[in-house]
């Protein structure tokens, strides 16, 4: 299971280079950050792998609806020229809140959306010419993209049935949120590994990303962890995750404790059948500097 660790992207440039060069010197093997409402996500990846030699780079994930999936195509390549190949491209649906609200589109059919997407998306990053015609989504290029770079991987932000089964039969796997372990071990992993088999694909990758905090007080921390991620307990995907998991909230999936029970949590996912992980370290300074530590010995072992 390779071991990453999500970045703060809510500061300066020069610092987000500074903390992914600390995580790659300490050890980690993926640099993941998510696109929400600040810097665009491919364009720092690009910027941090110019500066930051070897570490995977990865989002997690980029909204599709947004981003016409030929410029999408175009960006993840030039991220791959840019850092000679080593980027994960996480995409996803959003939300419907989020789509139709700060976007003011439509997210209606977001199944059909995605299959019509990755039809346009991965041929292109793949090389190929494309000339598709949807009910959501048309594409018709006049040739493969000039850009010369490996085709990134695809991992979708897939949660229920039937976006799994997408996901495992287009595309390179997927990548969760508040997801817990008895769920991906009883839904993620058999589901996605189902669709993979009958289309004949490789078995697919299964990127698990949740919060991280060690910690000495627990308690504070899950108090903590309910307060910074209140907001995915409220999004009706993630709410059907953890009622899978019988969580009442994000706080009950957060991975908390010392230093030996994180790493027992983390274990726990790679037993289960998940690929990648991705923690996302909370907490006072110095719980997150020992929450990379601990993700970083993990590599290290």
């Amino acid at each position: 299971m390779r071991i990453g660790a999500m970045f703060d992207i809510d500061q300066s440039i020069d610092n987000v280079v500074a903390q992914v060069a600390s995580m790659a010197s300490a050890g980690i093997e993926t640099a993941w950050t998510s696109q929400i409402f600040g810097y665009d996500a491919l364009t720092v990846l690009a910027i941090v792998g110019r500066e930051v030699p070897g570490i995977g780079l990865g989002t997690a994930v980029v909204p599709t609806y947004p981003r016409n999936p030929v410029m999408l195509a175009a960006q993840a390549l030039t991220v791959q020229a840019a850092t000679g190949g080593r980027l994960t491209l996480g995409i996803g649906l959003s939300h419907q809140v989020v789509i139709e609200n700060v976007f003011g589109q439509s997210f209606d059919r977001p199944a059909r959306h995605m299959r019509e997407y990755l039809s346009i998306l991965i041929p292109i990053l793949e090389g190929e010419q494309v000339s598709f015609t949807g009910e959501t989504l048309r594409a018709s290029t006049f040739g493969p993209l000039g850009i010369t770079a490996p085709p990134a991987p695809v991992l979708v932000a897939a949660l229920g049935d039937t976006m799994l089964g997408i996901a495992g039969r287009m595309a390179s796997g997927t990548i969760t949120w508040m997801t817990g372990p008895a769920t991906i071990e009883a839904h993620t992993v058999p589901t996605i590994r189902a669709a993979a088999a009958k289309a004949g694909r490789p078995e697919p990758r299964v990127a698990v990303g949740l919060p991280v905090c060690v910690t000495a007080d627990t308690d504070a921390a899950r108090t903590k962890a309910a307060e910074v991620f209140a907001i995915y307990g409220t999004l009706p995907s993630y709410r059907a995750m953890l009622d899978r998991e019988g969580a009442s909230g994000p706080a009950d999936v957060a991975i908390v404790g010392t230093a030996s029970e994180v790493v027992s949590q983390i274990l726990r996912f790679a037993d289960v059948g998940a690929t990648d992980f991705a923690g996302a370290p909370f907490g006072s300074a110095k719980e997150i500097k020992a929450s990379i530590d601990v993700l970083a010995g993990l590599v290290n072992a």
